[in-house]
């Protein structure tokens, strides 16, 4: 009888033993579910890419190359006339010499107008340079460290100027940005998103 009742105390023990530990085993892995969550990144803090600006070497940049070009071309064709050392300046060759000078001019037009596009997004820099082949290099606005621009008395007058851009970036710590329009308004629009690029990054890591 003894050995009877000791069973049905344990058979009746037992479910309540079951009863303590499960709530506890489920209790540590909800706990562990919370704490990876915890350390995963919000999906809310994503933020799409998009473009902000584009451009490249301005048209207006050359006015001042074309109006030097052009004093030279007319001191080629007069200067012959009163300057003895330069008599051997025919009119033909001094066409030609024109020629040759306004040929330059148009090739450096050309490479620079042609051969170098930038674009600007909420995230990266991009600088692609090239004509025939074209090489693309990728700077993070985070690692943008500083901005600034300059500009020429006859670039003020027209509103272009170069842009510098002083990063952390290995491949171009410092790039120059020549014949830029509008040089104000868009180093200023860099640098904005430089700050709030940085200023999110320091927030989302404070979140963290």
């Amino acid at each position: 009888m003894n050995n009877e009742s000791e069973r049905d105390e344990a058979q009746e023990d037992a479910p309540e033993a079951e009863k303590i530990t499960q709530p506890s085993t489920m209790n540590a892995a909800d706990k562990f579910r919370e704490q990876v969550q915890s350390t995963q990144e919000p999906v809310e803090d994503y933020e799409p890419e998009e473009e902000l600006w584009n451009g490249g070497y301005s048209a207006k940049a050359m006015v001042g190359t074309w109006i030097l070009l052009g004093i030279l071309s007319v001191a080629t064709l007069i200067l012959p006339f009163f300057v003895a050392f330069l008599a051997f300046l025919t009119v033909p060759i001094s066409l030609g010499v024109i020629v040759v000078i306004w040929l330059v001019g148009a090739v450096v037009y050309g490479v620079r107008r042609f051969g170098v596009h930038y674009e600007l997004t909420s995230q990266r820099f991009i600088h692609q340079t090239g004509i025939l082949t074209r090489d693309t290099d990728r700077i993070e606005v985070i690692d943008i460290d500083d901005v600034s621009f300059t500009q020429g008395p006859v670039q003020r007058l027209l509103g272009v100027g170069r842009i510098t851009i002083t990063s952390s970036d290995r491949s171009h710590p410092l790039l120059h940005m020549i014949g830029i329009a509008d040089v104000k308004n868009v180093a200023g629009v860099i640098d904005d998103v430089r700050r709030k690029e940085r200023r999110r990054r320091s927030l989302h890591i404070e979140a963290i």
